[in-house]
């Protein structure tokens, strides 16, 4: 009888298994697998996302630039003009200003912090655990009507106004294909300080063999968001070292 009771017990523990919850790096490597697999990911050396902002009804075409060396830069047309935001060298990080359209410098603080993230090309998630980072799954959580797991990402400190602040961040995963399908984290500074901001993301295309959404939305969660098309992604561009540059007759004035 007691080796009975053993075998049935062993029957449902097996029986189970299939439906137990699935932990977050089992989530991240079907991630990866689903969306061109982690090698493909791991020798991406750049990207350039063309795309068009909606903006009250107008559409604004930017183009977004993120290297593996940590350079990065987003440009905007609008009105004729060309501006840029979000440039960062390597060393100094700098936009334009879209008042006097003068190129400004960020100071240290907001430098340090975007520096912070310039080791997460192509995606945050790859080397996590070499970086210091951790994960945790939280469970299920509904998501515009999708089912999704929820993982929660910590990475370094952020330094806000001089003080030490986590930078946490909440990925929702498909729980039926596995790509992520918003992120929230809380604004740390700024009008909307304290707020949740919310990115969606939709539409997953291939390029060149790796899927990226091409439908994104980028707000705060339960108010208003702008939305943006991918028009197309280049893989490993060719782009100038002169376009990251901080303007030379800004830097002259100095």
């Amino acid at each position: 009888m007691k080796t009975l009771k053993i075998t049935i017990a062993l029957i449902a523990f097996a029986l189970a298994l299939p439906i137990q919850a699935q932990t977050a790096d089992e989530i991240l490597e079907n991630y990866f697998e689903n969306t061109g697999g982690l090698d493909a990911w791991k020798n991406l050396k750049g990207m350039k996302m063309t795309a068009k902002v909606n903006q009250g009804g107008m559409e604004i075409p930017l183009e977004i630039y993120n290297l593996k060396d940590g350079r990065q830069m987003t440009k905007i047309t609008f009105q004729g003009k060309e501006i840029k935001q979000g440039v960062y060298d390597g060393e100094t990080l700098w936009s334009h200003n879209f008042m006097t359209m003068k190129a400004e410098k960020s100071d240290a603080e907001q430098t340090a912090n975007f520096k912070l993230n310039t080791n997460d090309f192509p995606d945050a998630f790859i080397g996590y655990k070499e970086k210091g980072y951790t994960v945790e799954l939280l469970g299920k959580e509904t998501i515009d009507g999708t089912e999704t797991f929820k993982i929660k990402l910590v990475k370094e400190p952020l330094t806000i106004d001089g003080n030490p602040q986590d930078d946490i961040s909440y990925y929702f995963f498909d729980v039926d294909n596995f790509v992520p399908i918003a992120v929230q984290s809380e604004i740390k500074s700024g009008p909307a300080k304290g707020q949740i901001s919310e990115v969606t993301m939709s539409d997953y295309q291939e390029v060149d063999g790796i899927y990226f959404p091409f439908s994104m939305t980028q707000g705060v969660k339960d108010g208003q968001a702008q939305p943006i098309t991918i028009v197309s992604i280049e893989l490993n561009p060719t782009i100038d070292d002169a376009e990251f540059a901080f303007p030379k007759e800004e830097t002259e004035k100095e």
